[in-house]
């Protein structure tokens, strides 16, 4: 057991490093990751349901401990995000495929990473998984909504197919989480020291049939799209931050609700576009797995030496 814990904490310390490996050898060699594609729901619902085990009800108290930190880190994820997606591909003159792909990332949930860099960003980790949290829950809704509010005057949107989607793939699996935790809490808490093991694994498919799937669009378009996620990323991380100063957070939560806001769910996102879209506006989502995985260490470094001042 030791030998798999130590796996699991060097291959969630190193997530970047994979995402990039498996993703250059996804490009090189489409044919062989092409066949994880009609799994990337099933791949998303083992992190949802990797999530869910590891909730305790002390997750959902710090809601009320921190009703406005909470609410406004919620707000922000489901506003900011997406009106930055939507800006950038006004701005940017993105096709079709790839202006819906990047509204859908914006218009996700916040990532579960996000809760690892608040840690070592030193801010208020307690409040970003429960920012985590509640937006994930809220996401069947809100997510398909949004999307279709920003997204329709590209594409027609069957936003109750997506509700179901997000239902399916997020709702349930967290639901299963929980019971199954309920049901064998010893087994499960020593169980769920590896789960972000299962989790980077499936993130890391993910990205790679998304990779192999769309190779041919990403060389026509890779470096638009890439500026684009960045831009999206450190946009997300900036008003984040200072929206959460606005109004008035202590730095630690501030340091959490940037890292929230900036942070997406791209697993999600990735699998909704696939599911219900040209794969081509999946690659959005798979270049926002990668990125915020290398820029997340970079802003919680920067977050760490700042002081927190109350």
């Amino acid at each position: 057991m030791q030998i798999l814990l130590k796996l699991t904490q060097f291959i969630s310390k190193t997530f970047a490093l994979w995402a990039i490996v498996f993703a250059v050898l996804a490009f090189l060699f489409p044919a062989e990751f092409k066949i994880f594609a009609p799994y990337i729901p099933y791949l998303l619902g083992l992190v949802m349901f990797g999530m869910g085990i590891t909730l305790t009800f002390s997750d959902f108290a710090e809601v009320a401990k921190h009703p406005k930190a909470v609410f406004i880190g919620v707000v922000g994820q489901f506003v900011i995000m997406p009106m930055i997606a939507f800006g950038l591909a006004k701005a940017f003159h993105l096709p079709p495929d790839l202006a819906i792909g990047v509204i859908l990332v914006g218009s996700c949930p916040g990532g579960t990473s996000s809760n690892v860099m608040t840690y070592l960003a030193k801010g208020n980790t307690a409040l970003s998984v429960a920012c985590t949290t509640i937006s994930t829950l809220l996401s069947p809704l809100l997510t398909p909504v949004i999307f279709y509010l920003l997204a329709s005057q590209w594409l027609d949107i069957n936003v109750s197919a997506m509700f179901m989607s997000v239902l399916k793939m997020v709702l349930f699996p967290i639901f299963l989480g929980l019971v199954v935790r309920m049901l064998f809490k010893n087994v499960i808490v020593q169980a769920s020291q590896i789960t972000p093991l299962i989790s980077v694994v499936s993130i890391v498919l993910i990205l790679a049939a998304v990779v192999a799937v769309s190779k041919d669009r990403i060389v026509e378009s890779g470096l638009l799209i890439f500026s684009v996620v960045v831009l999206h990323n450190c946009l997300g991380y900036f008003i984040g931050f200072l929206a959460a100063k606005l109004f008035k957070l202590n730095t630690a939560d501030s340091k959490a609700i940037a890292i929230e806001v900036g942070m997406q769910n791209s697993g999600l996102g990735a699998a909704l576009a696939s599911a219900h879209f040209n794969p081509i506006a999946a690659v959005p989502s798979a270049l926002f797995s990668f990125w915020h995985n290398v820029s997340g260490p970079i802003l919680a470094n920067i977050f760490s030496n700042m002081k927190n001042e109350k």
